[in-house]
């Protein structure tokens, strides 16, 4: 699932970090397993997940032995909607591009 699309015109590391944490809506995720979903270094994640934060477009909840993201309930689409379909043009040519 894909984060709404009033949230994907951020940085890319960014939409990737909120569309990997919709995906885990419930359980939420470490950031152990956010880098190894996106892919970046971890100065790039924690720039993201920094800007994100303060964006309120994240939680960070502390456990006794963890620190798990989520997305905040705004960014998580209302129904889940074929992605293929519901994927403008622009958000194709958006995804592509080197950022």
């Amino acid at each position: 699932m894909r984060a709404k699309r009033e949230y994907r015109d951020r940085e890319s590391t960014e939409v990737a970090v909120l569309d990997a944490l919709v995906d885990r809506t419930a359980d939420g995720m470490t950031v152990f397993e956010l880098r190894a979903a996106v892919e970046v270094d971890i100065d790039e994640l924690e720039t993201a997940l920094s800007t994100l934060k303060e964006d309120g477009l994240i939680t960070v909840e502390s456990g006794t032995s963890e620190t798990v993201i989520k997305p905040a309930d705004r960014v998580v689409p209302e129904t889940p909607a074929d992605e293929d379909e519901a994927q403008t043009i622009g958000d194709w040519i958006r995804d592509r591009l080197p950022f």
